[in-house]
């Protein structure tokens, strides 16, 4: 297993987000953010690429990996570790010929169906979800806990367990299954994202799995 993908395995904390601050990026990451994906679906390329490398570098300093979203093709020119595709993008197949061998490909999930297929691709990793309704995936429906249990007994590859995930509600995402969390609201919307994003990853993994230089 490369290094990349043993810093995936013991990754516990999953943010998603579009462009943001510096200073925000820096305090999650720091307070115990072990991954970060941009998403920036509408944006130009040079909007994209811009804040990739910005994330890329933050992500590199905290000793986080950094996702791009949907966007295979700008990986290698922004230095992400991966990229992650949803069902409506391109293939796995097609992604993974674009990143290659060494670097992350992940895939979202909404049904059991999902999952299976999942185990047979060339993938490093997926989402579940979303578990609850949330404004940031408009008119999908919540797959509820249901489909975190089956995540847990099927997939063969590590699953975040991503929508509407918050401190009062995350133990039962956890008793379902869930080693893994992805969020979005729950840090970018937080009054205090850095003391959000250490309580979140206090919650979901012993603190004897914290990664290292995470304060």
């Amino acid at each position: 297993m490369t290094e990349r993908r043993q810093r995936l395995q013991a990754a516990r904390l999953y943010l998603v987000c579009d462009e943001q601050r510096d200073e925000f990026l820096a305090a999650v990451l720091r307070a115990g953010v072990d991954v970060v994906q941009l998403r920036m679906k509408d944006a130009a390329d040079a909007e994209i690429v811009a804040a990739a490398r910005r994330f890329a570098h933050a992500a590199a300093q905290h000793g986080a990996l950094f996702i791009l979203n949907d966007r295979p093709d700008l990986v290698a020119e922004t230095g992400a570790d991966g990229v992650h595709v949803g069902q409506d993008d391109m293939s796995v197949a097609d992604a993974r010929r674009v990143v290659g061998a060494d670097l992350l490909v992940g895939l979202s999930t909404h049904t059991p169906e999902q999952v299976d297929a999942a185990n047979a691709l060339d993938l490093d990793y997926i989402g579940v979800g979303p578990v609850h309704v949330t404004p940031t995936k408009p008119g999908r429906a919540a797959v509820g806990l249901e489909l975190v249990s089956y995540a847990a007994e099927h997939a063969t590859v590590p699953f975040f367990a991503i929508g509407g995930i918050a401190p009062d509600n995350l133990d039962a995402v956890r008793s379902a299954g869930a080693e893994r969390i992805a969020v979005v609201r729950a840090l970018t919307e937080a009054a205090e994202p850095a003391r959000m994003a250490r309580r979140l990853r206090q919650m979901i993994s012993p603190a004897s799995e914290a990664r290292v230089g995470w304060a």
